[in-house]
């Protein structure tokens, strides 16, 4: 899968104000999940922009808050394509992540806040993955109308098997029949939708359904 290269500055000041401050400079408020969680107390040096949140029973990830720019983020979340993303960190190096939320303003739906999850290689993760159909459909051809009923599927898998789509094949997808989760296998990853929820279904069309009415009336 495709790294997406995004600048990002660390920021001490957080809050409101300091978020509100951020988006009148045409920038967007971030935070990047670090590690999984370890043991208080923490030993070691934390850099600009990073604080330790305790989650739970002296446990604790460090939070890194962020800056990016509006204009930065438009091609990775405004497309239909899965990215993960290289943050270059100003002051402290490249970190490997993806993107876990995007919190919009409800009326605008403008983009005020993301939270980026750092990724490490031996750990697995979850992603959606655009769903792409291949081949001509046996229900297509009689008539019937190909539906994409899921756009993207969740996967876990470690990062360096992410796949940037997932192909389907539909060459024998039937008249009125459905293709689910349950019935795809791809090497290395595990599907985590419901098994039973329909990726894509060929359905019967006015001109199908008269079609096999006809053909019915005249074998008798």
């Amino acid at each position: 899968m495709k790294f997406f290269q995004l600048e990002a500055n660390p920021r001490e000041a957080i809050g409101k104000k300091a978020a509100k401050m951020i988006r009148k400079a045409d920038g967007i408020p971030c935070i990047l999940y670090g590690s999984a969680p370890f043991q208080l107390p923490f030993e070691g040096t934390l850099k600009q922009g990073e604080k330790i949140v305790e989650i739970a029973n002296k446990k604790a990830v460090i939070v890194t808050h962020l800056a990016v720019s509006k204009d930065n983020v438009h091609g990775l979340l405004y497309t239909p394509e899965a990215f993960l993303v290289e943050l270059n960190i100003l002051g402290s190096g490249t970190v490997k992540a993806i993107v876990k939320d995007v919190q919009t303003q409800p009326v605008t739906d403008e983009i005020i806040h993301i939270d980026f999850q750092e990724i490490f290689e031996d750990k697995p993760i979850d992603m959606d993955i655009p769903v792409v159909l291949e081949g001509h459909s046996e229900g297509v051809k009689a008539g019937g109308k190909l539906s994409l009923e899921m756009r993207k599927l969740k996967v876990r898998a470690l990062y360096k098997d992410l796949p940037e789509k997932l192909v389907v094949d539909i060459t024998e997808l039937g008249l009125g029949k459905t293709i689910q989760v349950g019935a795809l296998q791809y090497d290395k990853l595990e599907l985590i939708n419901a098994a039973n929820a329909v990726v894509c279904a060929v359905k019967l069309t006015r001109a199908a359904r008269g079609a096999a009415a006809a053909a019915a009336a005249s074998s008798k």
